[in-house]
């Protein structure tokens, strides 16, 4: 059986569409992860099958290929871990089948279940709603900053099992809303500057005129 389930990873600072593609079939258990993944990406599997199992879902012995498409780009990142078990539950009929097809998953998860927070949040959503994205699904502490993005319904979620309840409809997720001028508010105000630095002047005049968007 085979599910796709999109999420974003970012090349650069430039965010890009993947298509996760879990195929479940018998056969030998094994779990192959394809598509140019890094290390941390073929780690995936066993935060995976830990998150799912710590869910109290089912993980039946069978034989697994994640195909994370376009083939051809390098994936980076632990963005995989939540698209990855939701193919998964698809698969092994736990999440009901439906049209994903403008919703985007990113997140990474714990061996709870839980989803953490991952850098890099802004422009895969810039470039999900210039892709046509209507609703991405992620960890709570990504919500606000995903929400800038106007154009976008951003589900948060606290781990994986609340977002398994809330595709088959039995839980409901505000959709979350964020107002950049109070997150710019919110910025920890330092007791430090560069008046604390002795010497390294070089470096401070360097960093004043990047800060300058200057050359």
């Amino acid at each position: 059986m085979l599910s796709i389930v999109k999420s974003m990873s970012l090349q650069g600072l430039e965010g890009f569409l993947v298509d996760v593609q879990v195929d479940v079939s018998a056969g030998m258990p094994n779990w192959e992860v394809v598509g140019l993944p890094d290390a941390s990406v073929r780690e995936s599997k066993e935060r995976v099958r830990t998150a799912i199992k710590n869910s109290e879902y089912d993980f039946p012995s069978r034989r697994i290929v994640v195909n994370l498409a376009p083939a051809n780009t390098k994936k980076e990142g632990s963005f995989f871990d939540l698209p990855i078990a939701v193919g998964l539950l698809m698969d092994f009929e736990n999440v009901k089948w439906q049209n994903l097809e403008d919703t985007v998953f990113i997140g990474e998860l714990s061996l709870n279940g839980s989803i953490n927070k991952v850098n890099g949040i802004l422009p895969m959503c810039i470039e999900a709603r210039k892709l046509g994205i209507k609703r991405i699904i992620l960890s709570t502490e990504n919500a606000k900053e995903a929400a800038i993005v106007e154009g976008l319904n951003v589900i948060g979620a606290q781990n994986l099992r609340e977002v398994v309840e809330y595709l088959n409809g039995n839980k409901d997720i505000k959709t979350t809303k964020s107002n950049i001028k109070e997150i710019i508010n919110e910025r920890p105000k330092y007791l430090s500057d560069f008046s604390e630095v002795k010497g390294q002047e070089n470096v401070k005049r360097a960093i004043e005129i990047a800060a300058a968007r200057g050359t």
